[in-house]
């Protein structure tokens, strides 16, 4: 058997905190995509915390792109290993994934406890753990699951990140910078990639302020059009989100060093 590799964390939870990040994995057309060409679909939560709740939730959100689809839930504290329920397994493991070979992993709020330098060696220990065509999903949000932010990796490399917010309890984008991964929240200063997008995406919202008075949904639609007009790369979206969100390819926030 094979050791967990990892450091058990605080395993703070709650019901629906992880509701945007599920959202957005069961609509994206990559990750959708993946699910369901893999022959075995696989996917794993790593570090699922003091309570299995949100696995379960990731689970049943996940099975409406692939109803067969294998949820695991991972943790390297013995004593969260709970008993299997409805359809999802539950286990010991960290980094290596207790030997499994997922075609998609969640790691949320589970980086954000270590230092950044411990970021590279986790990514790599993961990622080579992954289906050949496996993801993994690293993300941060707060606790109420208000302010959201995820990277998505495959086995080369980083893809892309993608903020998601409560459009009416978050003021503005940057109001995300506390929640961003590891691997970019002590990058938000001037002169980083990550600073230069919050900072745009703070005056495009406020250019937008004359459509306050049709919600912040409409303002954040407004704004989000203004930044592709200015260059930056945020994915069209192909339908209407409760969330106000954005996704960039990750050589647009790539830390400079």
């Amino acid at each position: 058997m094979i050791p967990p590799i990892g450091t058990i964390t605080r395993g703070t939870t709650g019901i629906n905190r992880l509701r945007r990040g599920d959202r957005w994995l069961a609509n994206d057309p990559l990750v959708a995509d993946r699910l369901r060409a893999a022959g075995d679909p696989l996917v794993v939560d790593l570090g699922y915390g003091a309570s299995p709740v949100t696995t379960l939730e990731l689970a049943a959100r996940l099975r409406t792109v692939r109803a067969d689809l294998r949820v695991i839930g991972l943790e390297i504290d013995p004593e969260r290993v709970v008993p299997g329920r409805d359809g999802v397994q539950f286990a010991r493991g960290g980094f290596e994934l207790a030997g499994l070979r997922p075609i998609l992993v969640r790691a949320f709020n589970v980086l954000r406890q270590y230092p950044e330098s411990a970021v590279p060696e986790a990514w790599s220990r993961i990622l080579s753990g992954l289906h050949p065509d496996g993801l993994l999903m690293d993300g941060t949000c707060d606790e109420l699951g208000r302010r959201c932010a995820w990277i998505l990796l495959d086995r080369t490399g980083p893809l892309s990140l993608t903020l998601a917010w409560d459009p009416f309890t978050v003021e503005q984008p940057s109001g995300i910078a506390e929640r961003l991964p590891k691997a970019l929240i002590h990058r938000n200063i001037p002169g980083e990639p990550i600073h230069t997008l919050l900072t745009a995406a703070d005056r495009a919202w406020a250019h937008s302020s004359p459509l306050a008075p049709y919600g912040p949904r409409v303002r954040w639609r407004h704004a989000a059009n203004l930044l592709r007009d200015q260059g930056f790369p945020l994915r069209p979206q192909r339908r209407r989100l409760r969330d106000n969100t954005f996704t960039v390819p990750w050589t647009t926030v790539a830390p400079l060093s």
